[in-house]
């Protein structure tokens, strides 16, 4: 198992969540293995009080099974649970984009095409974690220009699972370039204001990405 360090600048219980999940979404921990907390919290030099609330957390979400007199088990994250994260994210991005075009500012574009820029000058040089790194960041100008603090959140809930799955599946930079090509396709629509075709290339973009997923998941 990876050696983690937790950072301190959330609750233990926060930084515990957030490691587990990333080991149950990326199947270090196989469906069906049990966690024990004793052996958790050792590794992660803490009590057993923040692992037990992260246990419970991750129970709500629905990645840790407890069993009555057996303890927690891990129910990991399968194609068909990123099949339904891009059905919904298809379904919240749709209506965001249209936001986007209706509540933006020129700043904001201006933000999104640097962080094009940027996309493009780490897709040609093969790197691949500031790809990705600018990638979010594009995507929170994104959802800071539809102007929504509810649609934000929506967006945000899911964010999390898409970055691991992503982290995942560009191990190299095979798709990099199909990628930036969709992001630019976007934001060419916003700045041309022209909502069918922001749709229908936030659409084609989530359609190549749930296949992009389940080829990951295959």
């Amino acid at each position: 198992m990876t050696d983690q360090v937790l950072k301190g600048e959330s609750s233990l219980a926060d930084e515990i969540v957030q490691i587990l999940r990333s080991r149950i979404i990326n199947g270090e921990y196989t469906i069906g293995e049990k966690l024990v907390e004793n052996k958790i919290a050792e590794e992660l030099k803490v009590s057993r009080t923040p692992v037990r609330e992260a246990f419970k957390q991750l129970t709500k979400e629905r990645l840790i099974e407890y069993v009555p007199n057996k303890g927690c088990f891990a129910k990991g994250f399968d194609q068909n649970d990123f099949n339904d994260v891009y059905a919904v994210r298809n379904a919240v991005e749709q209506l965001a984009v249209e936001w986007v075009i209706k509540n933006k500012t020129e700043e904001d574009e201006a933000l999104l095409f640097e962080q094009l820029d940027a996309m493009s000058q780490y897709c040609a040089n093969g790197m691949t974690d500031k790809f990705i790194e600018t990638s979010v960041e594009m995507e929170n100008t994104f959802y800071k220009m539809t102007g929504s603090r509810f649609i934000i959140q929506a967006l945000k809930s899911y964010q999390e699972y898409i970055q691991l799955a992503r982290q995942g599946l560009l191990a190299g930079h095979e798709h990099l370039q199909e990628i930036l090509d969709e992001h630019r396709c976007i934001c060419e629509a916003i700045r041309e204001g022209d909502v069918e075709k922001a749709k229908g290339a936030v659409g084609k973009h989530l359609e190549n990405a749930a296949k992009r997923a389940e080829n990951r998941w295959r």
